[in-house]
């Protein structure tokens, strides 16, 4: 494996699948039923093996770099198939082994089906913050997520998020929703509030110009003025920025703001920052991000596993450290682009073409410099107001 010349970014993420498997079968899902099928020759949990070995390299990582704090994301398929007490006792062993000072912010990301009161209690005692996924705060947003019989996961989920809101706010971390450009954005958001989410994460659905997503034509040139995702976020920017009050965070919006401002970026979807996440898959093998394997198939495989590697051979790989490379690593037209600072050339994953491989602009290019002029606007406007 060849060395890389730039300066490598520690791991500060560590995503674990503590389980490989799901209750839900999403029809648009792109971990299951999308190019990469890797996850069918996998065990469907991590055995206890796994996880000793994956909590001993986090500690490992974590005091080779003199690390603070760490995210530690329990995730899957569904992670609570796992069961809420191996996932406390997961959490607590990573805990125990980091140095000590280095603080361990632990969440599970859940389809929230299988929440119940007292699940969430051992969650919550041991530390464990609940992040849900969901279409939206209403039934009709939800009828692609199903389970293995086409029946509807919506009763069961609406169930577990109103079991956070209300008797759990201390652990609920939010609901991360993908956009749905068929949906009416200000319903959408407004349902979503009525699950009393502490934060929203709004995702672009994980298409390329191979395979574009759902309104986008493969080439620009058919229309290039046709911008679906950013008039939708846009509608949204609007209703969240004019509610005179902070009703949740969104951080796709906040995160704009603060590339905006000059300030330092935390998410994978905008800005330069170089890119700290690692996966640790149910056989123990470290993988790069999951959106990867929407590109291809073993797109996100390093060939590492955490039995014969440490988490510093990951950062070496080339696929991480292209991750990490910053502008160095986009297409020339994204680093003459006046937005680069903000946009960052977009999502990694939405950047692949057959062919040429991931140094492309996004396919949602036209989107983001839609929604990213408009943020600006409205806060050039806003400050000018606040000016006179």
């Amino acid at each position: 494996m060849s060395r890389r010349a730039t300066p490598r970014v520690p791991f500060g993420q560590f995503i674990v699948k503590v389980h490989g498997r799901c209750n839900l079968a999403c029809r648009y899902c792109y971990l299951y039923a999308g190019p990469d099928r890797t996850w069918r020759d996998r065990p469907a949990a991590a055995s206890p093996t796994v996880l000793d070995r994956t909590a001993a390299r986090i500690a490992e990582h974590a005091a080779t770099h003199g690390l603070r704090e760490i995210s530690l994301v329990l995730h899957g398929g569904e992670p609570l198939l796992a069961g809420a007490r191996r996932l406390g006792a997961f959490a607590t062993l990573v805990r125990d082994r980091v140095p000590a000072g280095c603080v361990v912010h632990a969440t599970v990301q859940t389809n929230a089906t299988l929440l119940t009161d007292a699940r969430v209690t051992t969650l919550a005692r041991h530390g464990i913050r609940v992040g849900l996924s969901l279409d939206g705060g209403l039934p009709s947003h939800n009828t692609l997520r199903t389970d293995h019989a086409g029946r509807p996961s919506w009763p069961s989920a609406v169930r577990g998020a109103r079991l956070l809101a209300e008797r759990h706010p201390e652990v609920y971390a939010g609901i991360l929703t993908v956009v749905d450009v068929r949906t009416d954005p200000v319903e959408l958001y407004e349902s979503l509030l009525t699950l009393g989410p502490p934060a929203l994460d709004l995702l672009l659905p994980h298409g390329n110009w191979t395979s574009p997503p759902p309104g986008l034509a493969a080439e620009p040139s058919t229309d290039p003025r046709a911008t679906p995702y950013g008039d939708w976020l846009v509608a949204v920017f609007d209703r969240w920025w004019g509610a005179g009050r902070r009703e949740t965070r969104v951080r796709l919006f906040e995160e704009c703001l603060a590339l905006l401002l000059g300030l330092p970026g935390a998410t994978e979807s905008l800005g330069l920052d170089p890119v700290n996440a690692v996966v640790v898959e149910t056989d123990g093998a470290l993988e790069q991000v999951d959106s990867l394997k929407s590109a291809y198939d073993t797109a996100a495989a390093t060939g590492l596993d955490v039995f014969r590697h440490t988490f510093d051979d990951a950062l070496d790989h080339p696929g991480i450290a292209a991750r990490q490379a910053g502008a160095d690593a986009l297409a020339a037209e994204c680093r003459a682009c006046p937005l680069l600072t903000v946009c960052g050339g977009g999502h990694y994953a939405h950047r692949y073409r057959a062919g040429s491989g991931f140094t492309n602009r996004s396919v949602y290019c036209a989107d983001l410099e839609r929604l990213i002029r408009h943020v600006a606007g409205r806060l050039a406007g806003t400050t000018a107001g606040a000016l006179r």
